[in-house]
């Protein structure tokens, strides 16, 4: 029995496992385990690595590596004893989309209008029309970047960046998606999703658990899956038919915002079982990456795309909403075993993922790079969120921490911190939530959330109150750290431009430059300039994609990026397209 609060203890697996302290609450640079403490390492490796990213949703701190021993995970914890565990990696928001738009533009979501949680969905509650986050015109995703730098980029196959993304953010964006599919010898970025953990597997029926291991089959375009889709509902089970990687009646330690009842049990039966799912398919990855001789000239991150799936986690920016595993494994198992404490944020991944291929970062990107040639002389001080709309609903909060006190802003005090969000409320242990509070059986940590009113100020020491429950914004005794971290929070928004609470149909105006409608990429132009094709775009900040198509009328699938004019051969042909982030793709033209 493993309790979902930090713990002090060691553990000692077969497997490999290495200790430490799970942080479904906030985390302190205090912590102990198994592992060696590291610093910034310094790295052995070609100039041009592979770099593996293993994505999973929803993902609170739940296994070994991270002091959590409740299921056995033999693939994650084989990768952390062979890399190293970072355990203060923080979201920079409680849900995906937004978040994942700071992972891929290595900027905050509430700096380019990407906070608001489905801005292309709920247009009849909300009324307003469908838009996408707009970054400044000199920004780009960085798996552009890194094809920009010779690298061959694929994504399987979730997105959900609160924006469409260009021709030429990857090389291959679909279920095949793979680094099978590059050209030979070519360096690779590659990511692969997992949705085995997302909140959805919690439903009833029960669970959600993706019948074919697509990743198994990975880059084999002749493998025909079945029962196969995008929506997570589309591939529900039986209790009796979902693998059993846990005995159902084990005991779970609940966190206190949760009452322990056999629902709640189950729903932890559910998030830990998913887990074991999850790692295998992990495992399936990396045993392809060591049949393709890959291993030692990949880093592999494995991380989740912000905290745990459970209510009062998922969506708020509690450390249970955003704190999630990060584990990194260098080539030649350099540093193997250690833990590093530093804070990171999500709007670091980008700047490190260049600084680790050599390349600077750009001057946009609001992160800074914590590995590699550019890595940050000093360590991150503090890490900044935000929760807004959710679905149909909308609230406007910020918060700031340090490696030991978080505060947290309340814009909109007078409204209640829970949010009847009709998908949460599909997982069993929010119905339990909700039965028992109109019932009047909820103690007094439980009832927190269902609060009518919240503080406009809240300040927690994550080091004595894991869970954020005792607010200490009014007690004399830390007005100096609420002063410090309450300056911190001003800085930040006015660096980033952050204007919380804008109403959302301004927000769009800002956005669309005081426009009605979204704007659309001018169509590229093409010109023949001493026997090559050059290509220009009237938008500022335009990507252009091409194809070439060959004279047998055949082209190829993925868009190149045009950088410099083009020599075509006899009788070939070019298309091409323009796209500004945000903004609607220009028509497709030829020559």
């Amino acid at each position: 029995m493993i309790p979902l609060k930090p713990i002090f203890k060691l553990f000692s697996l077969s497997l490999f496992l290495v200790g430490g302290l799970l942080m479904v609450g906030c985390q302190t640079k205090a912590k102990q385990g198994t592992g060696k403490p590291m610093a910034k390492p310094d790295l052995q490796m070609s100039e041009r690595p592979n770099i593996l990213w293993l994505v999973t949703e929803d993902m609170g701190p739940y296994i070994p590596p991270f002091g959590d021993s409740t299921i056995v995970t033999p693939n994650l914890s084989r990768l952390a004893a062979e890399g190293v565990v970072y355990t203060n990696l923080f979201s920079t928001s409680g849900v995906c989309a937004p978040s994942r738009a700071a992972i891929i533009m290595g900027m905050y979501p509430s700096s380019i209008g990407a906070n608001h949680m489905r801005t292309t969905s709920y247009t009849e509650v909300t009324g307003l029309p469908e838009y996408g986050a707009v970054p400044p015109p000199d920004a780009r995703m960085v798996s552009e970047l890194l094809r920009m730098n010779g690298y061959y980029c694929s994504n399987n196959y979730k997105e959900d960046y609160q924006f469409t993304a260009p021709k030429t953010g990857w090389d291959e964006s679909s279920p095949y998606a793979h680094w099978r599919n590059r050209d030979k010898n070519q360096p690779f970025f590659s990511v692969f999703n997992f949705t085995e953990t997302h909140e959805s597997g919690l439903f009833e029926p029960y669970g959600f658990r993706e019948i074919e291991t697509r990743h198994y089959h990975s880059g084999n375009r002749d493998y025909k899956w079945e029962n196969f889709g995008t929506s997570h509902a589309k591939n529900r089970m039986a209790e009796e038919e979902t693998p059993v990687h846990l005995p159902k009646d084990t005991k779970f330690d609940i966190p206190p915002y949760l009452p322990d009842t056999p629902k709640v049990r189950r729903d932890m039966w559910k998030l830990y079982n998913n887990i074991a799912e999850m790692d295998g398919q992990v495992g399936a990855i990396l045993k392809q990456l060591e049949e393709d001789g890959l291993l030692e000239n990949t880093i592999i991150f494995f991380y989740g795309d912000h905290g745990g799936p459970l209510p009062r986690e998922k969506r708020l920016i509690y450390d249970s909403g955003l704190n999630t595993p990060l584990i990194i494994r260098f080539p030649n198992k350099q540093h193997a075993g250690t833990r590093n404490n530093e804070l990171l944020s999500f709007v670091d991944f980008a700047p490190t993922l260049l600084s680790l291929i050599g390349a600077e970062p750009p001057q946009y990107m609001q992160g800074q790079a914590f590995l590699g040639k550019y890595r940050s002389k000093n360590e991150r001080k503090y890490i900044h969120a935000a929760a807004d709309r959710f679905d149909g609903f909308t609230d406007a909060i910020r918060a700031v921490r340090d490696s030991r006190f978080k505060y947290i802003r309340n814009y909109r005090p007078e409204q209640g911190y829970y949010l009847p969000v009709a998908y949460r409320e599909q997982i069993p242990t929010m119905q339990e939530l909700l039965r028992l509070r109109d019932a009047g059986k909820l103690n007094e940590a439980q009832l927190q959330w269902f609060r009518q009113k919240k503080p406009k100020e809240e300040l927690f020491d994550c080091t004595v109150d894991p869970y954020e429950l005792n607010n200490l914004a009014e007690n004399p005794q830390y007005q100096e750290k609420l002063v410090e971290l309450r300056t911190e929070m001003d800085r930040w928004l006015k660096e980033i431009g952050d204007v919380p609470d804008l109403p959302e149909k301004k927000l769009i105006a800002k956005l669309w430059k005081g426009g009605h409608t979204q704007p659309v990429t001018a169509a590229p132009e093409i010109n023949v300039l001493n026997g090559k094709v050059a290509i220009s775009c009237n938008t500022e900040g335009a990507s252009i994609g091409y194809k070439i198509i060959d004279s047998n009328g055949k082209m190829p699938d993925p868009w190149s990026i045009y950088r410099e004019p083009i020599a075509l051969g006899e009788n070939e042909k070019i298309i091409c397209q323009a796209y500004r982030i945000g903004f609607l793709p220009s028509k497709v033209v030829g020559k």
